[in-house]
C-alpha cells in the first residue's frame, strides 16, 4: 500500500539535524514528529544493534508509515501521540532522564498540505478540517462556524499575525450566518475579499489559515509542554534539536533555551540568598540558529522559513 497516496515529503535540514543529534550507536533517541520518517531513517542508519528510536506523531497516515518501518526494523517503535506527551511515554518505558537525543521538526508536512482532503490548504479545495489527528478535537469548520467573533479575531491575530484580523473575523461571522463554512476554498475566498492589503507573492488568506491550523492543533501549547518534557527526558549530555517554521515557534524555542542557559536564579528577586547551583546553566547552546543552504532552498522552496536550534543538557 502506498501510504503517501502520491504526495511526497522532502525532509528539511535532514543531514544537519541528525548530525546535530551526535548519534551514538547504543543511544536511545526520540523523533517527536515522525512525519514520513526521513529523519528517523537516517538516525536508524547510524544506530547499532543496541540503539533505540521512538517516533511520535498525531497523524494516522504518518503512523501507518511508521508501523511499516517498525515491522522492518526492531530497533524502532512508533506511537500515535503528540510530542507534548513524550514525558508520559518515556516514563512508562522507564526512560526518564535516559534519552540520548530528541528531534522536533515542527509544523505541517508536505503530504498534509498537498492532500486537499486534509483541509490544510487554501490553494486546493477540500473539507475544512486542518486537524493533524482527525479523530480528536474540533475541526477548523466547527471553530469558524461556532466561535465568538472575538475569539476568531484573537486566533487570526495571535497565531496568524494577521493585522486585519478583526475585519476578516467579522466577514467570517457575517457569512456563516447565511451559510456555514464546509470547504477550504469557500473560507479562503471570504478571507481574500475581506483582506484590504494583499502582500506581493502571498495569498491573502495565508496568515488566517496559519492561525486556524495552529489553534485547532494547539501547536504552540504542545511546543511549550514538549520542550519542558524533553529536558526532563534527556540524559546529561543529551541533545535537543528543534526545527521551527515561523516566528511564533522559533520565539518560544529561543526563549526556552535562553532561560535555561541563564539558570533558575535569573528569575529570582535580587538579593535573595540562593545556592550557587541556581546560577549554573542547565543547557549549553550549540552554535547559532541554522537555516537551509542555498542548494536545499533551490531543491525545496518550503525550507526557506526553517530555523534549527540545538542545545545540550548539562545537568
Amino acid at each position: 500500500m502506498t501510504i503517501d497516496s502520491g504526495f511526497n515529503h522532502i525532509t528539511v535540514l535532514l543531514d544537519e539535524a541528525v548530525e546535530a543529534l551526535a548519534v551514538r550507536p547504543d543511544g536511545c533517541y526520540l523523533d517527536g514528529t515522525f512525519g514520513r520518517g526521513g529523519h528517523s531513517r537516517l538516525i536508524l542508519s547510524q544506530l547499532g544493534t543496541d540503539g533505540r528510536l521512538i517516533g511520535f506523531d498525531k497523524d494516522p497516515q504518518a503512523i501507518a508509515t511508521g508501523q511499516t518501518l517498525a515491522a522492518e526494523d526492531g530497533r524502532f517503535v512508533v506511537v500515535q501521540r503528540s510530542f507534548a506527551e513524550l514525558g508520559s511515554e518515556v516514563a512508562e518505558r522507564g526512560l526518564a532522564g535516559k534519552v540520548s537525543g530528541i528531534l522536533l521538526d515542527l509544523g505541517v508536512s508536505s503530504p498534509q498540505l498537498d492532500d486537499a482532503e486534509r483541509g490544510f490548504s487554501f490553494l486546493n479545495d477540500g473539507p475544512l478540517d486542518m486537524r493533524m489527528d482527525p479523530s480528536r478535537g474540533i475541526s477548523a469548520a466547527e471553530f469558524v462556524n461556532t466561535a465568538p467573533v472575538e475569539e476568531i479575531t484573537r486566533v487570526f491575530k495571535e497565531y496568524g499575525e494577521e493585522r486585519f484580523s478583526g475585519r476578516m473575523a467579522r466577514a467570517v461571522a457575517e457569512r456563516r450566518d447565511i451559510k456555514p463554512f464546509e470547504r477550504t476554498a469557500d473560507l479562503a475566498e471570504v478571507l481574500k475579499v475581506a483582506n484590504p492589503a494583499w502582500e506581493k507573492g502571498k495569498n491573502p488568506a495565508t496568515r488566517a489559515f496559519q492561525g486556524l491550523r495552529i489553534h485547532v492543533n494547539n501547536e504552540l501549547g504542545d511546543l511549550e509542554t514538549g520542550l519542558e518534557a524533553a529536558l526532563d527526558a534527556l540524559e546529561v549530555g543529551g541533545r535537543l534539536v528543534v526545527i521551527s517554521f515561523h516566528s511564533l515557534e522559533d520565539r518560544i524555542v529561543k526563549l526556552f533555551m535562553r532561560k535555561l542557559v541563564k539558570g533558575e536564579a535569573d528569575n529570582l528577586p535580587r538579593n535573595l540568598p540562593v545556592r550557587h547551583v541556581a546560577f549554573e546553566p542547565k543547557i549549553k547552546i550549540h552554535g547559532k540558529a541554522q537555516t537551509a543552504s542555498d542548494a536545499e532552498l533551490k531543491a525545496n522552496p518550503r525550507s526557506r522559513s526553517a530555523v534549527m536550534r540545538v542545545a545540550e543538557k548539562l545537568r
